[in-house]
């Protein structure tokens, strides 16, 4: 069993589909069958992509593409309908970091918002209206990340990006669910710890033991997609669901029992959470 949009000669379009995630989303849709647009802002990654994903008998489109700018996106939309005459799943995939904290990288925080949640918005407000009036099952996927929903300290302006990706594709679902004769769904990808490009960049060179691999990540995701699932909560090799069930528990709690922001940070309630998490 598939989710009904992927099938032979369906079309995908995947931002940030040059490397990571995006790849090996790639991959695994052309297994399937489907035709390929892939876009990211590396042009060469993009050429390189496109030549490992010569040996599968689909087509293949790649079209350089800054996500945060809302008339590139537009444009990638119109190579694709030019290409194929209409997108079946949106992988709204696109990402970076890192941004800043609170009150510094004021540069960082243009960039990783720019990308990371105007980047989905302009796919999404690009591209959904047209998979809605197909009358054909379509998907959108919106990759979002844990540090939207539990806010570790560190990256703030990552976090406030991808709390926004996930507030969007709520909407979205919402918004679809209660639109008339619509026959696409929405999807919030939440990976876990992945090796990618991105993870690199913290000067390691080898896959942590922890780490999955993006293709782990994406079978997970399909298998997700095929059971209807909205949330797709994607484990690792170190943090199993529990574990991430209770953390985003805890989260909820802060609000809920007015504890300090970020409490579980917080060294007043690092026993308080330990039990929680042991219990």
């Amino acid at each position: 069993m598939t989710h009904p949009a992927i099938k032979p000669g369906n079309v995908a379009v995947i931002t940030g589909g040059a490397s990571g995630i995006g790849l090996a989303a790639a991959k695994r849709y052309a297994e399937h069958g489907m035709n390929l647009v892939l876009a990211d802002l590396n042009a060469e990654a993009l050429a390189q992509a496109k030549d490992a994903l010569a040996a599968f008998a689909v087509k293949t489109l790649a079209v350089p593409t800054d996500v945060s700018n809302l008339a590139a996106v537009q444009a990638l939309k119109a190579a694709a309908d030019d290409a194929f005459g209409q997108v079946d799943l949106l992988m709204n995939n696109a990402g970076t970091a890192p941004g800043g904290g609170p009150f510094d990288h004021y540069d960082g925080w243009q960039r990783v918002l720019g990308v990371n949640l105007w980047g989905p918005i302009n796919g999404v407000q690009t591209f959904a209206p047209d998979m809605i009036a197909q009358g054909t099952p379509a998907a959108i996927v919106n990759t979002g990340s844990k540090q939207g929903i539990t806010s570790p300290p560190g990256d703030t302006a990552y976090n406030v990006s991808k709390a926004g990706v996930k507030t969007l594709t709520e909407g979205l679902a919402h918004q679809l669910r209660h639109t008339e004769g619509c026959q696409v769904t929405a999807h919030l990808l939440v990976p876990g710890f992945v090796w990618t490009g991105m993870t690199r960049r913290t000067g390691r060179t080898e896959k942590p033991s922890g780490a999955w691999t993006p293709e782990e990540t994406v079978d997970f995701m399909l298998a997700r997609m095929d059971a209807g699932d909205f949330y797709i909560l994607c484990p690792d090799n170190d943090v199993t669901p529990e574990m991430d069930r209770k953390r985003i528990a805890w989260a909820a709690g802060d609000l809920i029992e007015n504890r300090p922001a970020l409490s579980r940070w917080h060294p007043d309630w690092k026993a308080a959470f330990d039990r929680h998490m042991a219990d």
